[in-house]
Protein backbone atom coordinates (compact mmCIF):
# COMPACT_ATOMS: atom_id res chain seq x y z
CA UNK A 1 0.00 0.00 0.00
CA UNK A 2 1.62 3.79 -1.04
CA UNK A 3 2.09 6.02 1.70
CA UNK A 4 1.47 9.72 1.08
CA UNK A 5 4.31 11.90 2.73
CA UNK A 6 1.59 13.33 5.18
CA UNK A 7 0.85 9.87 6.11
CA UNK A 8 4.44 9.53 6.80
CA UNK A 9 5.00 13.02 8.44
CA UNK A 10 1.73 11.96 10.49
CA UNK A 11 3.53 8.81 12.02
CA UNK A 12 6.89 9.96 12.29
CA UNK A 13 6.28 13.12 14.86
CA UNK A 14 10.25 13.05 14.94
CA UNK A 15 10.88 13.96 10.96
CA UNK A 16 7.92 16.27 11.45
CA UNK A 17 9.15 18.54 14.21
CA UNK A 18 12.73 17.99 12.22
CA UNK A 19 11.35 19.54 9.26
CA UNK A 20 9.11 21.90 11.05
CA UNK A 21 12.00 23.53 12.73
CA UNK A 22 14.39 23.30 9.74
CA UNK A 23 11.31 25.70 7.72
CA UNK A 24 11.57 27.74 11.07
CA UNK A 25 15.38 28.28 10.59
CA UNK A 26 15.08 29.30 7.05
CA UNK A 27 12.47 31.64 7.96
CA UNK A 28 14.11 33.42 10.81
CA UNK A 29 17.23 33.29 8.63
CA UNK A 30 15.59 35.19 5.69
CA UNK A 31 14.40 37.72 7.98
CA UNK A 32 17.75 38.43 9.37
CA UNK A 33 19.07 39.17 6.37
CA UNK A 34 16.13 41.56 4.78
CA UNK A 35 16.85 43.47 8.31
CA UNK A 36 20.20 44.01 7.02
CA UNK A 37 19.17 45.11 3.74
CA UNK A 38 16.46 47.23 4.69
CA UNK A 39 18.24 48.92 7.56
CA UNK A 40 20.84 49.76 4.90
CA UNK A 41 18.26 52.38 3.36
CA UNK A 42 15.80 52.93 6.61
CA UNK A 43 16.57 53.93 9.56
CA UNK A 44 16.58 50.52 12.04
CA UNK A 45 14.02 52.24 14.32
CA UNK A 46 11.69 52.60 11.37
CA UNK A 47 12.28 49.04 10.44
CA UNK A 48 10.91 48.50 14.11
CA UNK A 49 7.49 50.40 13.99
CA UNK A 50 6.98 48.23 11.12
CA UNK A 51 7.85 45.38 12.53
CA UNK A 52 5.54 45.99 14.98
CA UNK A 53 2.51 47.37 13.42
CA UNK A 54 2.71 44.19 10.84
CA UNK A 55 3.15 41.86 13.51
CA UNK A 56 -0.18 42.83 14.79
CA UNK A 57 -1.82 41.97 11.21
CA UNK A 58 -1.88 37.56 12.27
CA UNK A 59 -4.09 38.62 15.20
CA UNK A 60 -6.14 40.94 14.09
CA UNK A 61 -9.15 37.06 14.16
CA UNK A 62 -8.32 36.44 17.40
CA UNK A 63 -9.21 39.72 18.67
CA UNK A 64 -12.37 39.73 16.33
CA UNK A 65 -13.25 36.44 17.37
CA UNK A 66 -12.55 37.25 21.67
CA UNK A 67 -12.92 40.97 21.76
CA UNK A 68 -12.24 42.69 24.66
CA UNK A 69 -12.51 39.21 26.69
CA UNK A 70 -9.40 38.29 25.72
CA UNK A 71 -7.59 40.85 26.89
CA UNK A 72 -8.42 40.55 30.28
CA UNK A 73 -5.85 40.74 32.93
CA UNK A 74 -4.82 41.91 35.90
CA UNK A 75 -1.10 42.05 35.14
CA UNK A 76 -0.98 45.15 32.93
CA UNK A 77 2.24 46.81 34.47
CA UNK A 78 3.87 42.77 33.55
CA UNK A 79 2.33 43.35 30.10
CA UNK A 80 3.98 46.79 29.79
CA UNK A 81 7.29 45.85 31.04
CA UNK A 82 7.85 43.11 29.26
CA UNK A 83 6.63 45.50 25.84
CA UNK A 84 9.14 47.92 27.07
CA UNK A 85 12.07 45.18 27.29
CA UNK A 86 11.17 43.82 24.17
CA UNK A 87 11.35 46.58 22.55
CA UNK A 88 14.56 47.99 23.41
CA UNK A 89 16.30 44.23 22.26
CA UNK A 90 14.41 44.96 19.37
CA UNK A 91 16.19 48.19 18.86
CA UNK A 92 19.17 47.09 19.62
CA UNK A 93 19.11 43.65 17.28
CA UNK A 94 18.15 45.80 14.48
CA UNK A 95 20.67 48.25 14.83
CA UNK A 96 22.94 45.54 14.76
CA UNK A 97 22.01 44.11 11.78
CA UNK A 98 22.35 47.48 10.38
CA UNK A 99 26.69 47.62 10.86
CA UNK A 100 27.40 44.18 11.81
CA UNK A 101 27.56 41.02 9.97
CA UNK A 102 24.45 38.85 10.36
CA UNK A 103 26.27 35.74 10.91
CA UNK A 104 28.09 37.18 13.71
CA UNK A 105 24.80 38.70 14.90
CA UNK A 106 23.07 35.46 15.03
CA UNK A 107 25.78 33.27 16.94
CA UNK A 108 25.65 36.34 19.50
CA UNK A 109 22.25 35.76 19.96
CA UNK A 110 22.32 31.89 20.41
CA UNK A 111 23.39 32.90 23.95
CA UNK A 112 19.72 34.22 24.48
CA UNK A 113 18.63 30.36 26.39
CA UNK A 114 22.10 30.67 28.08
CA UNK A 115 21.37 34.31 30.01
CA UNK A 116 17.90 33.02 30.36
CA UNK A 117 19.04 30.18 32.64
CA UNK A 118 20.93 33.01 34.10
CA UNK A 119 17.92 34.57 35.10
CA UNK A 120 15.60 31.82 35.48
CA UNK A 121 17.67 31.31 38.83
CA UNK A 122 18.11 34.61 39.93
CA UNK A 123 14.43 36.12 39.25
CA UNK A 124 12.37 33.19 39.23
CA UNK A 125 14.53 31.38 41.92
CA UNK A 126 14.86 27.65 39.65
CA UNK A 127 17.02 25.51 40.79
CA UNK A 128 19.85 25.19 38.32
CA UNK A 129 22.59 22.63 38.91
CA UNK A 130 26.00 22.07 38.31
CA UNK A 131 26.24 20.77 35.43
CA UNK A 132 23.78 23.55 33.54
CA UNK A 133 26.13 25.90 35.36
CA UNK A 134 29.13 24.64 33.47
CA UNK A 135 27.58 24.36 30.30
CA UNK A 136 26.35 28.23 30.96
CA UNK A 137 30.07 28.76 31.48
CA UNK A 138 31.24 27.25 28.22
CA UNK A 139 28.26 29.13 26.41
CA UNK A 140 30.12 32.54 27.85
CA UNK A 141 33.32 30.86 26.32
CA UNK A 142 31.93 30.56 23.56
CA UNK A 143 30.40 34.12 23.01
CA UNK A 144 34.11 35.76 24.44
CA UNK A 145 35.98 33.50 21.20
CA UNK A 146 33.32 35.17 18.66
CA UNK A 147 33.51 38.22 20.59
CA UNK A 148 37.94 37.85 21.13
CA UNK A 149 37.98 41.25 23.30
CA UNK A 150 41.35 42.66 23.55
CA UNK A 151 42.31 40.89 20.10
CA UNK A 152 39.54 43.42 18.34
CA UNK A 153 37.90 46.23 18.61
CA UNK A 154 34.80 46.00 19.73
CA UNK A 155 32.63 47.64 17.40
CA UNK A 156 29.05 49.43 18.26
CA UNK A 157 27.26 46.82 16.12
CA UNK A 158 28.88 44.11 18.33
CA UNK A 159 27.92 46.05 21.43
CA UNK A 160 24.43 46.25 20.09
CA UNK A 161 24.40 42.79 19.67
CA UNK A 162 25.11 41.77 23.15
CA UNK A 163 22.96 44.34 24.64
CA UNK A 164 20.59 42.89 22.45
CA UNK A 165 20.63 39.22 24.05
CA UNK A 166 20.66 40.41 27.47
CA UNK A 167 17.39 42.77 27.14
CA UNK A 168 15.58 39.07 25.38
CA UNK A 169 16.74 37.20 28.29
CA UNK A 170 15.04 39.71 30.36
CA UNK A 171 11.99 39.24 28.12
CA UNK A 172 11.95 35.88 27.88
CA UNK A 173 11.80 35.72 32.04
CA UNK A 174 8.84 37.60 31.97
CA UNK A 175 7.11 36.18 29.51
CA UNK A 176 7.83 32.98 31.74
CA UNK A 177 6.00 34.98 34.78
CA UNK A 178 2.96 35.98 32.42
CA UNK A 179 2.78 32.41 31.16
CA UNK A 180 1.83 31.37 34.33
CA UNK A 181 -1.56 33.39 33.96
CA UNK A 182 -2.27 34.53 30.46
CA UNK A 183 -2.90 32.64 27.25
CA UNK A 184 -0.28 32.80 24.94
CA UNK A 185 -2.31 34.76 22.09
CA UNK A 186 -3.17 37.46 24.57
CA UNK A 187 0.55 37.63 25.38
CA UNK A 188 1.60 38.15 22.11
CA UNK A 189 -1.55 40.75 21.31
CA UNK A 190 -0.67 42.88 24.21
CA UNK A 191 3.02 42.76 23.13
CA UNK A 192 2.21 44.05 19.57
CA UNK A 193 -0.43 46.72 21.01
CA UNK A 194 2.36 48.10 23.43
CA UNK A 195 5.23 47.96 21.20
CA UNK A 196 3.62 49.63 18.14
CA UNK A 197 3.13 52.60 19.64
CA UNK A 198 6.10 52.84 21.64
CA UNK A 199 7.88 52.41 18.36
CA UNK A 200 6.05 54.91 16.67
CA UNK A 201 7.87 58.04 18.75
CA UNK A 202 11.46 57.26 18.25
CA UNK A 203 10.48 56.20 14.51
CA UNK A 204 8.84 60.14 14.12
CA UNK A 205 12.02 61.82 14.49
CA UNK A 206 13.78 59.14 11.86
CA UNK A 207 10.75 59.05 9.35
CA UNK A 208 11.52 58.26 5.69
CA UNK A 209 8.72 57.71 3.34
CA UNK A 210 9.35 54.18 2.20
CA UNK A 211 9.20 53.07 -1.34
CA UNK A 212 6.40 50.27 -3.17
CA UNK A 213 9.66 48.13 -2.47
CA UNK A 214 10.75 48.59 0.76
CA UNK A 215 7.69 48.71 1.96
CA UNK A 216 7.08 45.26 0.67
CA UNK A 217 10.62 43.84 2.49
CA UNK A 218 8.87 45.72 5.50
CA UNK A 219 6.22 43.30 5.23
CA UNK A 220 7.80 40.26 4.13
CA UNK A 221 9.87 40.19 7.32
CA UNK A 222 6.71 40.46 9.29
CA UNK A 223 5.44 37.64 7.00
CA UNK A 224 8.91 35.72 7.81
CA UNK A 225 8.58 36.51 11.52
CA UNK A 226 4.80 35.21 12.13
CA UNK A 227 5.80 32.12 10.21
CA UNK A 228 8.79 31.47 11.64
CA UNK A 229 7.17 31.63 14.97
CA UNK A 230 4.59 29.00 14.20
CA UNK A 231 6.68 26.41 12.60
CA UNK A 232 8.84 26.82 15.44
CA UNK A 233 5.96 26.05 18.22
CA UNK A 234 4.56 23.36 15.99
CA UNK A 235 7.99 21.68 16.10
CA UNK A 236 8.21 21.43 19.45
CA UNK A 237 4.57 20.35 19.80
CA UNK A 238 5.66 17.80 17.39
CA UNK A 239 8.88 16.27 19.10
CA UNK A 240 11.40 16.59 22.05
CA UNK A 241 12.15 19.84 22.34
CA UNK A 242 15.39 18.95 23.34
CA UNK A 243 15.82 17.35 20.06
CA UNK A 244 14.16 20.00 17.31
CA UNK A 245 16.35 22.54 18.82
CA UNK A 246 19.32 20.83 17.31
CA UNK A 247 17.74 22.02 14.32
CA UNK A 248 16.77 25.72 15.33
CA UNK A 249 21.02 26.35 14.70
CA UNK A 250 20.95 25.70 11.26
CA UNK A 251 19.77 29.35 11.25
CA UNK A 252 23.31 30.03 11.29
CA UNK A 253 24.73 28.10 8.12
CA UNK A 254 21.59 29.23 6.72
CA UNK A 255 22.16 32.95 7.31
CA UNK A 256 25.86 33.17 6.63
CA UNK A 257 24.72 31.29 2.79
CA UNK A 258 22.15 34.34 2.36
CA UNK A 259 24.52 36.87 3.42
CA UNK A 260 27.53 35.69 1.48
CA UNK A 261 24.82 35.83 -1.68
CA UNK A 262 23.52 39.05 -0.90
CA UNK A 263 26.40 40.97 0.24
CA UNK A 264 29.26 39.02 -0.16
CA UNK A 265 29.96 38.71 4.08
CA UNK A 266 32.43 35.63 5.18
CA UNK A 267 32.28 34.01 8.43
CA UNK A 268 35.46 33.85 10.29
CA UNK A 269 36.86 30.64 11.63
CA UNK A 270 36.07 32.22 15.62
CA UNK A 271 32.70 33.03 14.91
CA UNK A 272 32.36 29.27 13.82
CA UNK A 273 34.52 28.11 16.70
CA UNK A 274 32.88 30.39 19.04
CA UNK A 275 29.26 28.99 17.99
CA UNK A 276 30.00 25.41 18.41
CA UNK A 277 30.29 25.91 21.96
CA UNK A 278 27.25 28.21 22.59
CA UNK A 279 25.39 25.81 20.62
CA UNK A 280 26.57 22.59 22.32
CA UNK A 281 25.87 24.44 25.74
CA UNK A 282 22.59 25.39 24.66
CA UNK A 283 21.67 21.75 23.54
CA UNK A 284 23.06 20.34 26.83
CA UNK A 285 20.92 22.97 28.53
CA UNK A 286 17.70 21.69 26.50
CA UNK A 287 18.55 18.36 26.95
CA UNK A 288 18.25 18.50 30.92
CA UNK A 289 15.49 20.86 31.16
CA UNK A 290 13.68 18.38 29.09
CA UNK A 291 15.35 15.43 31.53
CA UNK A 292 13.61 17.65 34.56
CA UNK A 293 10.51 18.44 32.75
CA UNK A 294 9.71 14.85 32.70
CA UNK A 295 10.80 14.08 35.96
CA UNK A 296 8.19 16.55 37.43
CA UNK A 297 5.57 15.66 34.80
CA UNK A 298 6.06 12.35 36.40
CA UNK A 299 5.43 13.28 40.18
CA UNK A 300 3.30 16.48 39.50
CA UNK A 301 -0.71 16.22 39.85
CA UNK A 302 -2.39 17.71 36.47
CA UNK A 303 -3.61 21.16 36.41
CA UNK A 304 -6.41 22.16 37.86
CA UNK A 305 -7.41 25.49 36.11
CA UNK A 306 -9.03 25.39 32.36
CA UNK A 307 -6.63 27.75 30.05
CA UNK A 308 -9.03 30.75 28.69
CA UNK A 309 -8.13 29.42 24.83
CA UNK A 310 -6.53 27.01 22.83
CA UNK A 311 -3.62 28.44 23.88
CA UNK A 312 -3.39 29.35 27.09
CA UNK A 313 -1.17 27.78 29.77
CA UNK A 314 -3.07 27.03 32.67
CA UNK A 315 -2.22 28.85 35.89
CA UNK A 316 -0.76 25.51 37.46
CA UNK A 317 2.05 25.55 35.15
CA UNK A 318 4.97 27.59 34.75
CA UNK A 319 7.31 27.36 31.38
CA UNK A 320 10.44 26.01 31.82
CA UNK A 321 13.32 27.38 29.53
CA UNK A 322 12.23 24.78 26.96
CA UNK A 323 9.35 25.76 26.30
CA UNK A 324 8.58 27.51 22.93
CA UNK A 325 8.61 30.96 23.97
CA UNK A 326 11.28 30.92 26.64
CA UNK A 327 13.93 31.21 23.74
CA UNK A 328 12.84 34.92 23.41
CA UNK A 329 10.95 36.95 21.18
CA UNK A 330 11.93 36.40 17.50
CA UNK A 331 12.55 39.59 15.56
Amino acid sequence: MTMTVSTILADNGALRGALLMTGAAMCFAGMAVLIRQITQELHPFEAVFFRNLYGLIPMVPWLLRNRLNGLRTLRLKLHVTRSIIGLIAMFCLFSALASTPAAQVIAINFTVPILTTILAAIVLHEVVRARRWSAVAIGFVGAMIIVRPGAQELSTGIILAIAATFFMAASVTTVKLLSRTESANAIVTWMGLIMAPLSLIPMLFVWQTPTWMQTAILLLIAILATAGQQLFVRANRAADQSYVMAFDFLRLPFVAALAYIAFGETVDFWTWAGAALIIGSTLYIARREAVLARKNKQTLPPPTTAPADAQAIPATKARTATDPASYGPRT
